[in-house]
């Protein structure tokens, strides 16, 4: 064992995870992690989705460093201070239509919070709906809304007042529209709630639950039904966002304006950072004493967080991530004719899955996700796992990576799926 893995058994919480992949992270440039004894990975998880501009892009670190040495800390809602008033001026300008005003918060789950408290006060409504499948962190509240059983088993009851609708999976479900679920969504309204839902909560892109693109008129057909019953639309761009799906956010793929958008992840580069974006008029439903954040809107991360904008702007790095990832898919369509074990390949941009599959009803196989990912890991590539069932490999590397690199990663994928099927066939 190395000294660090020796103290994360000893000092660090990690009972709530499989496994950690047995290597010490000691730095990262662009796409690539290196180890404590000098080992190169090529990162395709990029810090779960967060380092779009690449690790420790010289643009980032310059502008947190440059902000680190004039203050770190003064709380950005107690006074004045420009990185703040920049970046909010910044994501008012990036994000769809009408949207303006910003919080930040200091995570992903904790921006959530603030935009179901926000879309409550502003509509007077107190029910919620969410998608079956989605995820939107592992606070109660997010929990509460997130549709997927096994990140909430052990910790109910959750908050009243949830209910879900299903969405067109288009591989796990073909025959189901998004005139179906439109359909489903008005008879949960009218049947499974009391008539007091504010606001309806989605992933453009749904990442925890597995790579799940909806049909790009799904969110069109939800609006209209979502307008009729004066009904909140809180796009969840936590995972989707700056970039990842080949557009700044993801949501602008369908064509639909969100009364309230929530971002973080990939916002600050890996500085901790989450905001919630929205219309005057539902912003200022926050009165005083209604919300608040200590570290929210950090200086240094507000600071990073711009530079970072400015990256993904200067370098194209939206187009980047479009064409890159029409690319891996094509590679990977081809991949999925070969082996039967590959059920789907999906995404969009650089959030692409691979639905890993078992037998002619196609049953979700996490077995072998596993082994692929382990396999991947040895050959010097870095992806993760995921998905309702835990079958879905995930491939989400920094906007920055190479061609070069991503032929390198997708060979090792190639390479581990075709040792996995000799595997498979030896043991038959």
């Amino acid at each position: 064992m190395n000294p660090t893995m020796d103290k994360y058994q000893d000092y660090v919480i990690t009972s709530f995870l499989k496994s950690m992949p047995p290597i010490v992270v000691q730095k990262a440039q662009g796409a690539v992690l290196t180890d404590t004894v000098g080992r190169d990975y090529i990162d395709c998880f990029a810090g779960l989705a967060v380092a779009n501009t690449g690790h420790c892009h010289p643009a980032v670190i310059a502008a947190a460093h440059d902000q680190l040495e004039k203050f770190v800390h003064c709380c950005s809602y107690l006074y004045y201070n420009q990185p703040i008033a920049d970046l909010a001026e910044k994501m008012a300008q990036i994000t769809p239509g009408r949207l303006k005003k910003t919080f930040f918060a200091n995570s992903g789950a904790e921006a959530v919070e603030g935009a179901l408290k926000l879309a409550k006060l502003y509509t007077g409504k107190q029910e919620v709906i969410a998608l079956q499948c989605g995820f939107h962190g592992r606070t109660l509240g997010s929990l509460s809304i997130t549709g997927n059983s096994s990140r909430k088993r052990r910790g109910g009851p959750y908050a009243p007042g949830v209910s879900f609708a299903p969405l067109p999976n288009r591989y796990r479900s073909r025959s189901v529209t998004s005139e179906d679920c439109a359909r489903s969504l008005q008879e949960i309204i009218r049947f499974c709630t009391s008539g007091d839902v504010g606001a309806f909560i989605a992933e453009p892109v749904l990442g925890e639950g597995g790579i799940i693109v909806p049909p790009f008129d799904y969110f069109a057909r939800v609006k209209e039904v979502l307008d009729r019953h004066n009904i909140l639309f809180i796009a969840d761009e936590v995972q989707s966002g700056f970039g990842r799906t080949g557009t700044m956010f993801a949501i602008e793929h369908y064509g639909v304006e969100p009364d309230i958008m929530v971002t973080a992840k990939a916002i600050a580069a890996g500085l901790p950072l989450g905001a919630l974006t929205t219309r005057d008029e539902i912003a200022a439903a926050f009165q005083p004493g209604d919300h608040f954040s200590t570290f929210g809107g950090n200086p240094v991360c507000c600071a990073a967080a711009l530079a970072n904008i400015r990256v993904i702007e200067q370098e194209n790095l939206c187009d980047k991530a479009a064409q890159s990832g029409k690319y891996i898919l094509g590679r990977l369509e081809a991949l999925k004719r070969q082996f039967p074990s590959i059920g789907d390949v999906r995404g969009l941009g650089l959030m692409i899955g691979i639905e890993m599959v078992a037998g002619d009803d196609l049953k979700p196989a996490p077995a072998q996700a596993e082994r692929i990912r382990e396999s991947c890991l040895k050959k010097g590539v870095l992806v993760g796992v995921g998905g309702v069932d835990g079958n879905v490999i995930r491939i989400q590397p920094p906007l920055v990576i190479s061609r070069e690199q991503i032929d390198f990663a997708l060979q090792a994928i190639s390479e581990s799926v075709e040792e996995l099927a000799s595997q498979e066939t030896a043991r038959a």
